[in-house]
């Protein structure tokens, strides 16, 4: 974890008329993209101290610590994190606003995350332009969407079912290898459990994320999360 004093930018225009945010903690396990993210908010906002974290436990300790950032900028897929789960932790030991920051921008992924907490959801590879709109809806305590989402309701019926037939879909191995990637499992570690090649998990995995329509295994566990896991898949599973 890395604590940087910065001092501000000559090109930072804040809007000094909007409830400033001045101190961040971004989440991320790339350290370009902590670097690129810590300028981005200099430039379009007031913040000006930024604590960085390349997990969501040293994040933690960072907040277990003292440190009560304004803003917390979250990367969904980390290293030590399963779904929404690191979402879901933050917001538990922070009373600051949380922006989600990723590279899945699909109205499930966008939705679930504001219903877990999220204040905001920007787009990996926003503009600038993106992110100032973003701090300026955040400091006025109203909710940042991306461009185009459609915020699906919590309880959204039609796409719960759509959910539980995609995950129904699935063969017994499938629904096995699914479940094991939901406890946090390499590809590796699940070819030990069953016994398979490595190959055959990779064979499988990419035949689940076709099945449930996403790309990327962070996708598959939140849509998992979003069922009754045990109940959907098959009962051998």
């Amino acid at each position: 974890m890395t604590q940087q004093q910065q001092e501000p930018m000559n090109n930072a225009k804040p809007d000094l008329s909007k409830p400033p945010f001045h101190s961040a903690l971004v989440v991320d396990d790339h350290p370009l993209f902590c670097d690129a993210l810590s300028m981005t908010l200099q430039a379009v906002s007031t913040v000006r101290t930024i604590t960085t974290a390349p997990c969501l436990g040293d994040a933690l300790s960072i907040l277990e610590n003292g440190t009560s950032p304004d803003i917390i900028v979250l990367d969904l897929n980390l290293p030590d994190v399963k779904g929404l789960d690191g979402l879901l932790r933050l917001r538990k030991a922070t009373r600051g606003a949380i922006v989600v920051v990723s590279s899945m921008t699909d109205n499930r992924v966008v939705s679930s995350a504001i219903h877990a907490g999220a204040s905001g959801f920007i787009p990996k590879h926003s503009q600038r332009e993106v992110f100032r709109r973003a701090l300026e809806t955040l400091a006025q305590g109203e909710t940042f969407l991306p461009e185009g989402c459609v915020l699906l309701k919590e309880d959204d019926d039609v796409e719960r079912d759509d959910a539980v037939s995609r995950l129904a879909s699935l063969t017994a191995q499938q629904a096995r290898i699914l479940k094991l990637i939901c406890e946090g499992k390499l590809n590796k570690q699940i070819a030990f459990d069953l016994s398979i090649a490595e190959t055959t998990v990779k064979a499988h995995v990419t035949a689940i994320m076709r099945k449930l329509g996403v790309h990327s295994r962070t996708q598959a566990v939140l849509i998992a999360q979003e069922t009754s896991f045990d109940r959907v898949l098959h009962n051998d599973a």
